[in-house]
């Protein structure tokens, strides 16, 4: 009876490694990628992907060392390292020399992605290098030529003159799952052809303005950067580009660049060596859950205008602050962090219609997307001073009407200043100074009509009031005590 079972055991279980090597062979997964144990074999992902990856040494010629300083890593790991032979600039028994002769800067990785000798890598590893050199699994060395480098992105291809060279395939990012397999190859700390394996922790993880990062579990270390993050197809998918680390080493949490954007990027860097951004010139803010009940809204999504330079693409298009863009040419703004990656996307000189949401309403809007710039522009400033009768009010404020001027200067077409606040209006946030643009989804265009639509606001109830504060614009939500 035992021999039975253990023999319908053994008949589920090679029935059951036939379904995963089928499955295997149906969706291109390699067969040594076939679970032992449920682990994963990364060994012919490494024979495949591996001549793929390249080390990246970048050289300056300064004295000032910008690599590994003395104190940056633990002394365990710097005794490791000299074990292994591993160079660090500014360290006794590795002296500098005389200025005229390269020294060498850091280390990197990248990956080779067209065979006549374009590499794709980060940004950071080249940024500042006088000179780069990039070396093959197969020991050969090259000087590269730095094609073109974006820093928002943290994206850079550089150019070998060699050909015949192993290029990667490109994976597709929207197929990628969370607590799938993934692999790194590269160099930490110099040591090359390191291979570290992990899953995938999280997508689309907000570190930066125009990139959702890949998130893993994936041990990456200084040198790692730039290089690539291998799906179990062996298929790259993005680019290791940064750790969260409180020492300066791995602790668990890495994030890489998706591919797909990276690619677009490269794209645009192999054509022309810079990277053409589109924007609309606003100041913008997430939408919070309580604004998003107090305007009639619903749901929070959508960028909330907080300002419009003056002149500016959007300014000439009618939005204004207090706008929550909600859809760009039909592509939902499900976050304020969707927005700059929507019209970064744009082709500067384009037309756009941006949905907004304003007073309760929807409305579409036309604009002409400018060109990114490096440095925001400069908007005016405000004056100080106010006129007019101050009007009290239950919600416990004191406003005043704004001189025409002051309208002028201040870009606004109507609105009241706040000369007095106390109660539920101050602990919502509201200040003396405070110019008030709107009030329970009404605009506001003088004193006495603020005092009348106060007067018409259910007490007991939450009411948005937009709120211009400094240069920007804001929703506050004034609660009633409780």
């Amino acid at each position: 009876m035992v021999s039975v079972q253990a023999f319908g055991v053994r008949r589920a279980w090679m029935g059951w490694i036939l379904a995963v090597a089928a499955a295997c062979a149906l969706f291109g997964l390699p067969q040594a990628a076939v679970a032992r144990g449920d682990l994963p074999d990364f060994t012919e992902l490494v024979d495949r992907v591996g001549p793929s990856v390249v080390g990246i040494r970048t050289l300056e010629r300064t004295r000032s060392g910008l690599g590994l300083e003395r104190g940056q890593l633990d002394p365990d790991v710097e005794e490791f390292l000299r074990r292994f032979g591993v160079p660090l600039p500014g360290r006794r028994g590795n002296p500098r020399g005389p200025d005229d002769e390269p020294q060498q800067r850091g280390v990197g990785s990248g990956f080779i992605l067209s065979a006549d000798g374009y590499i794709m890598t980060n940004a950071h590893v080249v940024d500042g290098a006088d000179e780069v050199l990039v070396s093959l699994t197969d020991k050969r060395e090259f000087k590269a030529r730095i094609v073109g480098a974006d820093r928002r992105t943290d994206v850079a291809v550089i150019k070998i003159e060699a050909s015949g060279l192993p290029a990667v395939k490109l994976g597709d990012v929207n197929r990628l799952k969370v607590g799938e397999w993934v692999m790194a190859i590269g160099s930490p700390f110099g040591l090359a052809n390191t291979v570290t394996a992990g899953i995938v922790s999280a997508k689309g993880r907000e570190t930066g303005e125009f990139l959702p990062f890949i998130q893993t579990d994936v041990a990456i270390n200084p040198g790692n950067s730039g290089g690539p993050l291998i799906n179990l197809r062996g298929e790259v998918v993005g680019i290791n580009s940064q750790i969260y680390s409180r020492s300066g080493g791995y602790m668990g949490i890495a994030f890489a660049i998706p591919i797909d954007e990276a690619s677009r990027v490269a794209d645009q860097l192999r054509a022309s060596g810079r990277v053409v951004r589109g924007r609309i010139g606003v100041t913008i803010a997430p939408v919070t859950k309580d604004v998003a009940e107090s305007i009639g809204l619903g749901k929070a999504v959508g960028a909330m205008v907080r300002a419009a330079e003056m002149g500016g693409p959007a300014d000439k298009a009618g939005i204004e602050p207090g706008d929550i863009i909600t859809r760009v040419d039909g592509r939902a703004v499900e976050s304020s962090n969707d927005l700059p990656r929507i019209i970064g996307g744009i082709r500067p000189g384009s037309r756009a219609v941006l949905q907004v949401f304003r007073r309760g309403a929807y409305r579409d809007l036309s604009v002409t997307v400018g060109e990114f710039e490096s440095e925001s522009a400069t908007r005016q400033a405000q004056g100080p001073g106010s006129a007019g009768p101050a009007a009290r009010n239950a919600l416990g404020l004191a406003v005043s009407d704004l001189r025409e001027a002051e309208r002028r200067e201040l870009n606004v077409r109507g609105g009241v200043r706040v000369d007095a606040v106390e109660g539920a209006a101050a602990r919502a946030g509201i200040r003396e100074g405070d110019i008030i643009l709107a009030l329970d989804n009404t605009d506001i265009t003088s004193a006495r009509q603020f005092a009348e639509v106060a007067g018409r606001i259910d007490k007991q109830k939450s009411v948005s009031v937009l709120v211009r504060q400094g240069e920007l614009t804001n929703f506050l939500v004034i609660r009633p005590q409780r």
